[in-house]
């Protein structure tokens, strides 16, 4: 089975949002066995709409369209799967008064006709429910094509779709099964992971493939079993990752599906009783919303103390402006300093600062462009830690995020 994404709307065109639809609904799809087969793009314009549908009709089962199907003028999806199946507009009552009770219980301006001209709909179409807005999903098929348009907002879109689409989809289709593992690896390049796991690599049955996903301080391998015996290939996935975690255990720390590293740090931080807070630099606060991003983060993470600016490090964290000036703010002398006054500063057992030169300009330090310091303070002991991250601004604030979260974790795994 191939499906096809395309998304409307001159927003995405011109970069004013990002299309973040496309990725939830690849990822939906491939859970069910439907691979994507192209993505695409186009404008609130019905010449390119209609063209759209008819092209992705000749490679595809199933075209899912979001975006179009507002109430104002130049919301036109509906107007165009009119035109595409020689249709015409109907009302649905159940749909108008799903939009009279939300403007009834939510909506302090009147209700306009624009917003009643939601419930009419093309009269081919299966109508979709939209449990959180005014525009329903519709469900079209056409010469064995079936043709899925939902709004392109996406907490409606994807109520939509798992709710509603989805079930149909697996009722009207026979599909695969296909199961993804992802390995969350840290410290090691995807050059090295590799070479370490060639002779691994090359023994995986032949549903199981590999992937490498590399980003800034961590490589995700991802192995995808496809097949039509779902035990079969949970039971090769579970053998295959055994093995591997006999290999490179050292440098493997979770399962994307199962728990973040963020994740296990909270987790340890809880089972432990122990507190940990941040002080950040080069940072900006990036690895305290890692934290905060987790339900529960006040059980066990105090604060964060951004102190950008040289002052800040000296007027929040009380830093002596003599120890700044010999060591200057990029040093493992001031890192340390930050940590274990942050650390005294919200009574916490641990800490992790951050200072580094992410560039484009040296600023108040003379280190090299790329050089960050990273300290682990702990209840026995402060420990600093020197990396050079390249030259690039955000893969050295990236890669320090990344970095830090490693050793944090090594740090509360063992303590």
């Amino acid at each position: 089975m191939q499906a096809e994404i395309i998304t409307i709307g001159d927003e995405i065109l011109i970069g004013q949002i990002i299309d973040t639809n496309s990725a939830f609904i690849a990822k939906q799809l491939n859970k069910i066995g439907i691979d994507v087969y192209q993505i695409s793009s186009i404008e609130d314009e019905k010449t390119h709409i209609l063209n759209a549908f008819e092209e992705a009709s000749k490679r595809s089962n199933i075209i899912i369209i979001t975006g179009g199907l507002g109430p104002t003028k130049d919301d036109i999806t509906k107007h165009a799967f009119c035109e595409y199946f020689n249709d015409e507009l109907v009302l649905d009552q159940k749909v108008l008064d799903h939009v009279e009770n939300i403007f009834k219980k939510y909506v302090n301006t009147p209700i306009l006709e624009a917003n009643r001209s939601q419930a009419w709909i093309p009269s081919q179409a299966i109508t979709l429910h939209n449990e959180y807005g005014t525009a329903p999903g519709m469900w079209f098929e056409k010469n064995g094509v079936v043709y899925i348009s939902m709004p392109g907002v996406p907490y409606e879109m994807k109520s939509i779709l798992t709710e509603q689409a989805m079930p149909r989809l697996q009722d009207r289709f026979k599909t695969p099964y296909i199961i993804h593992k992802t390995v969350l690896t840290y410290g090691l390049g995807e050059s090295a992971i590799a070479e370490r796991i060639e002779d691994w690599e090359n023994q995986l049955p032949p549903y199981i493939k590999l992937a490498y996903l590399p980003s800034l301080g961590r490589v995700r391998l991802r192995l995808s079993a496809r097949g039509e015996d779902e035990a079969e290939l949970k039971s090769g996935l579970k053998n295959a990752i055994e093995s591997l975690n006999r290999i490179i255990g050292d440098i493997i720390k979770g399962y994307e599906d199962e728990q973040t590293l963020e994740e296990r740090i909270a987790e340890a931080f809880i089972v432990k009783g122990q507190t940990l807070v941040t002080a950040e630099s080069c940072t900006g606060g990036r690895l305290a919303a890692k934290f905060t991003e987790i339900p529960g983060a006040s059980s066990y993470f105090k604060g964060s103390v951004v102190s950008y600016a040289t002052s800040a490090k000296n007027d929040v964290l009380k830093i002596p402006k003599e120890l700044i000036e010999k060591y200057s703010v990029v040093s493992s002398e001031i890192t340390e300093a930050m940590a274990i006054k942050a650390k005294a500063m919200f009574n916490s057992d641990f800490a992790i600062a951050t200072t580094g030169n992410a560039g484009p300009t040296k600023g108040d330090s003379d280190a090299e462009i790329g050089t960050v310091f990273i300290a682990i303070s702990t209840p026995e002991e402060t420990q600093v830690h020197e990396f050079q991250f390249g030259k690039h601004r955000e893969r050295v604030t990236q890669k320090a995020v990344n970095k830090a979260l490693e050793l944090i974790y090594e740090v509360i795994s063992k303590n």
